[in-house]
């Protein structure tokens, strides 16, 4: 063992690092660290390794680097590294080739870059003048054919014409008034009440009633940062802190019966169900915190 490894291996002993320790701080390779401390430079990648792993284990067990890497030009060092294996020059070579053969990757790498932005390029205009001549094929087959069925009709539909207009009137007018019926059964069976039966401080109790069961939509929108909690029937469905614009939905199913929101910031929280505002803050609206149960019952 020469004088470089010498001096390097009693620096880090007297430092009191291990070769793991070193490894850790220096980030090269444990084989190396025991290669240079034996001066067996020829199990290093190579002499440009050899001279920055030196110099990097100098400087981190205190030593000056400079001093070593002059050691290092000396004749005998000169004549030891002339007289490397033929083994780590031919993995030098190896390096080199691929060193060169990645460089030649990178050369031609924007040309492959390109080339494959073209034919992207290519393949939409391709796709897209295609697309569009389908739709004009199918649109003129289709006016075609209402052109044909138009004309073949046209007789016909002159002769039915006046035996046919007091049926239409006397139907359109019976249709109307049933989509009218349907129309109010629907509000009535769509519409939904909500109201206060009991507040206790911060703690809310309300009544929901719908027209009917079926799941229903629960939104939460934050205008502010806000902390949130939704459980149904007991059993915690979400909770996370919303911040300004964010959202979150929650389903309710049909046959649930209770609905609990426990609100950290109320002032900067707004909930909907089924799309319809529940204004939970005209009961007191000074209130930050606050928890509001909701009972949910159905008409039918």
């Amino acid at each position: 063992m020469s004088e470089i490894g010498k001096t390097l291996k009693s620096a880090r002993i007297e430092k009191g690092y291990t070769l793991d320790d070193l490894q850790q701080i220096t980030k090269i390779q444990k084989k190396y660290l025991i290669a240079i401390e034996e001066e067996n430079f020829a199990a290093l990648p190579g002499v440009f390794y050899v001279r920055a792993f030196i110099k990097q284990y100098a400087e981190t067990v205190g030593l000056n680097p400079a001093e070593l890497l002059n050691q290092l030009q000396s004749p005998k060092q000169q004549v030891e590294t002339v007289e490397e294996p033929t083994t780590r020059t031919a993995a030098t070579k190896k390096d080199l080739q691929r060193t060169d053969r990645f460089n030649h990757f990178l050369n031609l790498l924007p040309t492959i870059i390109i080339v494959a932005v073209v034919v992207v390029i290519l393949g939409s205009i391709y796709f897209v003048a295609w697309n569009n001549h389908q739709k004009n094929s199918s649109s003129q087959e289709i006016q075609s054919s209402k052109v044909s069925v138009s004309s073949s009709s046209t007789k016909s539909q002159k002769k039915s014409e006046n035996s046919t207009t007091k049926k239409s009137s006397q139907a359109s007018s019976s249709s109307a008034k049933q989509n009218s019926t349907k129309k109010k059964s629907t509000k009535q069976k769509t519409s939904q009440k909500i109201k206060l039966t009991s507040n206790s401080g911060q703690s809310f109790v309300y009544e929901l009633t719908t027209a009917k069961k079926q799941t229903s939509k629960i939104k939460l929108t934050a205008s502010a940062k806000a902390w949130s909690a939704i459980s149904i029937d007991g059993s915690q469905q979400w909770q996370g802190t919303l911040t300004a614009g964010q959202s979150h939905e929650v389903s309710l199913p049909a046959d649930a019966t209770k609905l609990s929101f426990n609100l950290g910031n109320s002032k900067a929280t707004s909930i909907t169900i089924n799309g319809k505002k529940f204004n939970f803050l005209k009961d007191n609206s000074t209130l930050t915190v606050r928890t509001l149960t909701v009972n949910v019952q159905s008409q039918d």
